[in-house]
């Protein structure tokens, strides 16, 4: 397995668990499984198509983490618009975005520090 495909892993696993942790296990909205899954993988290819290939390179660690933070609570808004089976809170969007936010800032010294992985 690729160095870039267990950066992907490891990212996904880190999206689901945060919004497991906000959506699920705290009860901040209404949320199945299935939807906390889904949140998690647009989250995971998004961020790093859009955070981590274009915008960490560009503008540095601090500015891709709060793209990346912004865009996943912005994947959980438009997902919560499009079904009535996943539904958020301002607060459950949120603490969502703080917590991938820093997750990704961490992630961010990871790559960088991995010449085998992308960027």
């Amino acid at each position: 397995m690729s160095k870039t495909s267990t950066a992907l892993i490891i990212k996904f696993i880190m999206t689901f668990v945060m919004a497991a942790i906000v959506f699920e296990l705290l009860n901040m909205g209404n949320a199945t499984w299935f939807w906390v899954f889904v949140v998690s993988l647009v989250g995971t290819a998004l961020n790093y198509l859009l955070g981590d290939l274009y915008v960490l390179p560009k503008f540095g660690n601090i500015v891709a983490s709060i793209g990346d933070g912004v865009l996943a609570a912005l994947v959980a808004f438009i997902i919560d618009a499009l079904t009535r089976f996943f539904d958020t809170t301002f607060a459950s969007l949120v603490l969502f975005a703080l917590l991938i936010a820093v997750g990704e800032y961490f992630f961010h010294q990871y790559l960088k520090a991995s010449p085998e992985v992308e960027p």
